[in-house]
């Protein structure tokens, strides 16, 4: 079932396939079940989620079988631009004329903290995989907002406590202006601290940065034995790549990248890269499983799939079983049936919805091979530890949600 939406929104419809009747208490708002994905389809993060995550959000839904109780099943995407009013304008055009019934990527947050506030106010479920800021389970915590595959309590517990307890007690970030940097740089620095270590310094830069010489050089001269970087997307390849021409490695300090995701290992090439720790909730080739999804979503993007593109299908896929299963996409008791859920599939094993909106699950800290060591173009990576959920995410004992009744 095709709709035409307004120029500058990209439509991709399911074809309902042939289903059993829907049971009589069963019931879709407007006959037709929708998903939007909103995400950067040409900014600094489209790489990372971007159109990749409109080809998940398909796979789950063809794999889902293609309808659900004998109804069609609709994706529609839009570029959110990284800007929040832009991105809230579509949600609100998307919730109130169109009757979309989830939204899933925003990844941006402050693109996924204005899109969840006003989806909550409408009763409408946001499944956000790719945005970072805890404030979207912790201070703006909403009763229908779903924090999926990362955040950036769990990116610094792995990455900045080895390297922490591996003598790089002394830290400068490069800190990305705005939410999201300043929540990963904020929560990496407390994990930092803890252990006993300190930050010396902290210099914020703009969205999209090309030239990073001049931040560079400060956190050189700072006299930190660890480089932070609180950024991502192309923001961190730029900033390993001018690293490496400062030398700055070789100098003796390390680099820290706080949010990596594996088409920036691959954009930055091993040479470069190799040897640098970070965070991961997925690796494509992990297992059998991961696998053999990874192979089908590489034939349709051209790419192996970064953690959100691969959280963007779990989320769909785990959404669609929880409308199938209360037989009514009603937004309150869809919600109550994902946290009542075990999650299990390629992407997840046993990940469970807390009252707050965390996806609780198992991280990884992961390690980028050298060029000795990988076998073939995508085989980046060795996974170095797992980081059990209950250490990586927040504790409802110590959330600040208002949701969680201690």
């Amino acid at each position: 079932m095709l709709k035409n939406w307004k120029t500058g929104i990209t439509t991709v419809a399911a074809a309902a396939a042939v289903s059993l009747p829907m049971a009589a208490s069963a019931e879709l708002s407007d006959d037709v079940l929708k998903i939007g994905v909103l995400s950067d389809m040409s900014g600094v993060y489209k790489t990372l989620e971007g159109p990749g995550a409109v080809i998940a959000a398909e796979m789950a839904v063809e794999d889902f079988g293609g309808s659900i109780m004998g109804k069609p099943i609709e994706i529609v995407s839009a570029d959110h631009q990284n800007k929040a009013d832009i991105a809230a304008s579509t949600a609100r055009e998307w919730i109130d004329a169109d009757n979309v019934d989830m939204l899933t990527a925003l990844d941006n947050s402050s693109v996924a903290l204005a899109v969840q506030g006003l989806a909550a106010e409408r009763k409408v479920i946001t499944l956000n995989t790719g945005a970072g800021t805890t404030a979207l389970t912790e201070e703006q915590c909403t009763p229908y907002g779903i924090h999926y595959v990362y955040d950036t309590h769990a990116l610094p517990v792995g990455t900045a406590t080895a390297m922490v307890k591996n003598g790089g007690e002394k830290w400068f970030f490069l800190t990305a202006d705005y939410a999201f940097g300043h929540s990963l740089r904020d929560n990496t620095g407390a994990v930092v601290e803890n252990l006993g270590g300190e930050v010396v310094g902290s210099i914020q830069h703009p969205l999209s940065t090309n030239d990073f010489s001049s931040y560079l050089l400060q956190a050189q001269s700072s006299g930190a034995q660890v480089i932070g970087l609180a950024n991502a997307g192309q923001d961190t390849v730029n900033a390993i790549k001018q690293a490496n021409q400062f030398q700055i490695v070789q100098g003796g300090q390390k680099l820290a990248g706080m949010l990596v995701f594996i088409t920036d290992v691959h954009s930055m090439g091993l040479d470069i890269a190799q040897g640098l720790q970070f965070t991961t909730a997925f690796v494509w080739n992990q297992d059998e499983e991961a696998l053999e999804w990874s192979n089908r979503f590489y034939e349709r993007h051209g790419a192996m799939p970064t953690m959100v593109q691969a959280g963007v299908y779990s989320a769909v896929s785990n959404y669609l079983k929880a409308v199938d299963e209360v037989g009514s996409d009603d937004s309150d008791a869809v919600r109550a049936k994902l946290g009542e859920m075990e999650l299990n599939d390629f992407f997840v094993k046993g990940g469970k919805i807390a009252p707050n909106g965390s996806m609780l699950h198992d991280m990884y800290l992961v390690e980028v091979k050298s060029p000795d060591e990988s076998e073939s173009e995508w085989d980046l990576l060795n996974v170095v530890s797992r980081i059990p959920a209950d250490q990586a995410y927040i504790s409802m004992e110590d959330t600040k949600c208002s949701l969680v009744n201690k």
